[in-house]
């Protein structure tokens, strides 16, 4: 590479990265042409560039993967996002009003059923079941006490339908509000709006619980004040009574019924806006910082389980993955095989315990989304792109690009994890 005169030029390209370690490798070009405002016409080329002509012969973009564990770099933008994306919905900013930080907002978490007993870590300084005190890092926590009574076709099925069970409790938590409230569900709207932001957390025994961020709002959402009634405690005594209502009637299998409901375990906090005092108080940054961190985590990272999906069973033998890990990705797979499940799509989420939902999602009204962000960011680096070029008032972009595989060669994820990246490719905070 060197002795071909690309290496810094193969510098330049890899630290437009960002530090992306698997980046997606493109061919094809892109030309950029003046256009005549009167007349409208094509004229003079004023940019080529060609993948062939690029120092790496190909163009490279980033992954842009939420996970930690497949690229770490593209996993702090989504963190930073996330982070920015909840903050919005309690301070304000980005597009939300302020006015929000005044509003009713708490921080709960849900969490799945029991599934047969597991190796724990008492709060109340007691020993385990097993008889042992587990230190914090024990790999034995989560695991089953007896793997052979351990529910794991259950565990799985509930990790499928969590996303249906979430969807149908922001129903009934409509329903709890509007009943303390004196008013009927569509009557609601006129006077009141609930909305939330939440995301996905796989336990160490590899149950998925959500944590999330439920807000009060005026009919008019973010923009418009709550009406008086509209408290913190009434949206905590509704959230714990609809939490405790909902359930979603799963399969059949075997002659066995299968109905899922959230865990005992529920906890729900009052969001301070208040400056953090002593660890007592649950700030906004607190809050957006945790529910951001877990964003960019999934299975792999609590169970020792996969970051991506199998195409044959057989790969299991040749995994170093938990005992754990590996029962709950079989019963996926062998449940994956049932005709009446196949809605499910088991085998394609199996490396996800079941779980086929989306990590973060929100309400519509919550704040603004990952892909306004992503866009504000886009235009930032246009801008600063096109402060380095001659100034035209009209351009047409002819662009053809292919996908040519994924990835650095051993060269370039050397010379990458030397560089630093190039400004603005870090994916900076969006400008509020």
């Amino acid at each position: 590479m060197a002795a071909q005169g690309t290496l810094p030029g193969t510098l330049r390209q890899l630290s437009t990265l960002g530090g992306c370690t698997h980046p997606i490798r493109l061919d094809g070009h892109r030309t950029e042409y003046d256009v005549d405002t009167t007349t409208g016409e094509i004229g003079a080329v004023l940019d080529h560039l060609d993948s062939t002509d690029l120092p790496a012969g190909q163009l490279l973009v980033r992954c842009n993967n939420r996970r930690t564990t497949r690229c770490p770099a593209c996993a702090e933008v989504y963190r930073r996002d996330t982070f920015h994306l909840i903050t919005a919905g309690l301070r304000g900013g980005k597009g939300t009003p302020g006015q929000v930080a005044a509003h009713p907002r708490v921080f709960a978490t849900f969490t799945a059923p029991g599934f047969g007993p597991v190796h724990n870590r008492r709060t109340d300084g007691r020993p385990c079941r097993c008889g042992d005190h587990h230190d914090q890092d024990d790999e034995a926590l989560g695991t089953p006490l007896n793997p052979d009574t351990y529910d794991y076709e259950a565990a799985v099925l509930w990790n499928a339908h969590a996303g249906q069970l979430w969807r149908r409790f922001s129903t009934y938590l409509r329903r709890e509000v509007a009943k303390r409230a004196g008013l009927s569900q569509r009557m609601l709207r006129d006077h009141a709006r609930v909305s939330f932001a939440k995301v996905a957390e796989y336990q160490k025994r590899g149950a998925v619980h959500f944590h999330a961020v439920i807000r009060l709002d005026g009919p008019g959402g973010g923009d418009t004040p709550p009406p008086p009634w509209a408290t913190a405690e009434l949206l905590t005594d509704a959230i714990e009574s609809a939490a405790t209502k909902v359930r979603v009637d799963g399969p059949v299998i075997d002659g066995r019924a299968h109905t899922f409901t959230f865990g005992r375990q529920l906890d729900v906090r009052t969001i301070k806006s208040a400056d953090f005092n002593d660890g007592q108080e649950l700030t906004e940054r607190v809050v957006a910082a945790y529910i951001a961190k877990y964003a960019t985590k999934g299975a792999e990272t609590a169970t020792g389980a996969l970051d991506r999906q199998l195409k044959f069973a057989a790969e299991l033998a040749q995994l170093d993955i938990s005992d754990h890990a590996r029962r709950l990705v079989r019963t996926a797979w062998a449940l994956g095989a049932r005709k009446s499940l196949e809605h499910l799509r088991l085998r394609a989420w199996a490396h996800m315990l079941g779980f086929r939902g989306h990590f973060s999602t929100k309400s519509r009204r919550y704040s603004t989304t990952l892909g306004a962000l992503r866009d504000a960011r886009t235009e930032w680096r246009h801008a600063q792109a096109a402060a380095n070029k001659p100034s035209t008032e009209t351009t047409y972009l002819l662009a053809h690009w292919v996908f040519a595989g994924t990835g650095l060669s051993p060269t370039e994820a050397w010379l990458a994890a030397s560089l630093e990246p190039a400004p603005g490719t870090e994916g900076e905070p969006t400008r509020g």
